[in-house]
């Protein structure tokens, strides 16, 4: 019998994924059943019960990439010296993650802000999700504090201002605007860069409060 590729095998897991991805994005992690995930997959049981034994296992694969993304995409930008601004940032880390996990389903809407709408709330009941969010979400901190002191050292933010303040503020940012694709319908990445930077552009003079 001829031996299987890693890559076949990795192509797989990734057509797996994608598929469950897409039911998750669209019915939820409760409405959706295994038998929903290979259709979608377009695969047979043994297939994909080779790779997952249950929808939990697909559930948490899939928190783990979405997240992994989103850090490994803030890290590279936080390593370019001096880091792009934030509204570079931003726009360049949603499209990376909107072209992720899912993909683009039918009606060409990313999957994404759906989804992790999903991981979100399954969070509040799953621990083991839980913690990966509660990590996930520590490195982005960490790492966006760093983006932060940068932009704080170069003179182009505050010093007075805690670098972590401003942190959970850019973090928090991106979260609203994936509600709002997920809640509200499909807004272009171009309107969160824009309003990002016309944010940072307001002069507020001596005012301190």
């Amino acid at each position: 019998m001829a031996r299987v590729s890693q890559a076949h095998l990795d192509a797989r897991r990734r057509q797996i994924l994608d598929g469950a991805a897409r039911c998750f994005a669209r019915n939820g992690f409760h409405a959706t059943s295994m038998q929903d995930v290979l259709r979608e997959a377009g695969l047979s049981a043994g297939a994909v019960y080779r790779y997952f034994s249950s929808k939990e296992e697909l559930i948490e694969a899939i928190a783990d990439e979405a997240f992994d993304t989103i850090r490994t995409a803030f890290a590279e930008a936080a390593r370019e010296s001096p880091p792009p601004l934030p509204d570079a940032i931003i726009g360049r880390v949603v499209r990376q993650v909107y072209a992720g996990p899912g993909g683009t389903p039918e009606g060409g809407r990313p999957a994404f802000p759906r989804l992790i709408l999903q991981v979100w709330a399954e969070t509040l009941r799953n621990e083991r999700l839980s913690a990966t969010l509660d990590e996930g979400y520590a490195t982005l901190r960490a790492t966006w504090i760093e983006v932060v002191e940068s932009y704080q050292r170069a003179g182009l933010v505050r010093a007075d201002v805690p670098a972590d303040d401003i942190a959970r503020i850019l973090i928090a940012t991106v979260q609203g605007f994936i509600a709002q694709q997920a809640l509200f319908g499909e807004v272009d990445v171009e309107v969160l860069q824009r309003g990002l930077r016309a944010l940072m552009s307001m002069d507020i003079g001596d005012r301190s409060s």
